[in-house]
């Protein structure tokens, strides 16, 4: 992994950013439809209780098609979250600080970017926390071969490289594992999303805390 200026890296993390899919006008309309179907069916029903086949009677595209667009629920899930991911991204990239960069006398220092990133992910990830636990779960490992997994992991890499923690790369594994889905949603429904927020914002608090200039 790349261990240069946080500048350059910087550079890379754009490179990181989920693109856009390219296609076709006429695919990029049953696109729409189709993900629009399924985010009003999940939404209504439950993400565990829609079927492939109602999504596509739903969008009047055939089962065929749908199934060799998205492969399954979970590829549906990650195509519904793509457009989130990239504001989320943006916003990370060149938006006002804390969360973003911010510009001259605006910027933030790392410490503050971190819990700025604990917040923002929190609320994307218990907005749509059905939707991200089956694109992370479908199959092993499936969160990690995710192109928004290694965004995450090297923003924070890149802001811990910036402070007195040593190893930020494994640092930043660490601070993601306790965002991943599956383990927020067994927090959740033990403890309330409340308590569950709190605990991990109190995480990244306590790893801003020692991130920040003494």
């Amino acid at each position: 992994m790349d261990r240069g200026p946080a500048g350059g890296r910087r550079v890379d993390l754009k490179l990181m950013r989920t693109p856009p899919p390219k296609e076709r006008a006429d695919a990029a309309r049953n696109r729409a439809k189709v993900l629009e179907a399924a985010a009003a069916l999940f939404a209504r029903h439950g993400v565990e209780s829609v079927t492939m086949d109602t999504v596509a009677a739903a969008a009047g595209v055939g089962k065929g098609t749908l199934f060799r667009r998205f492969g399954d629920k979970a590829g549906l899930a990650v195509a519904l979250l793509d457009e989130r991911e990239r504001d989320l991204q943006d916003a990370i990239l060149s938006g006002p600080a804390p969360l973003g960069p911010g510009g001259g006398d605006a910027a933030a220092p790392p410490s503050e970017r971190l819990l700025a990133f604990a917040d923002a992910y929190l609320d994307y990830v218990l907005g749509h926390l059905s939707l991200v636990r089956m694109s992370e779960t479908a199959s092993p490992g499936a969160r990690y071969r995710i192109g928004a997994y290694g965004f995450w992991h090297r923003h924070l890499t890149i802001l811990l490289d910036q402070t007195v923690i040593t190893d930020g790369d494994a640092q930043a594994h660490a601070l993601l594992a306790v965002l991943g889905a599956e383990h927020l949603t067994a927090m959740v429904e033990t403890l309330g999303p409340a308590r569950a927020r709190a605990a991990v914002r109190g995480l990244f608090k306590a790893v801003a805390a020692q991130a920040a200039p003494a």
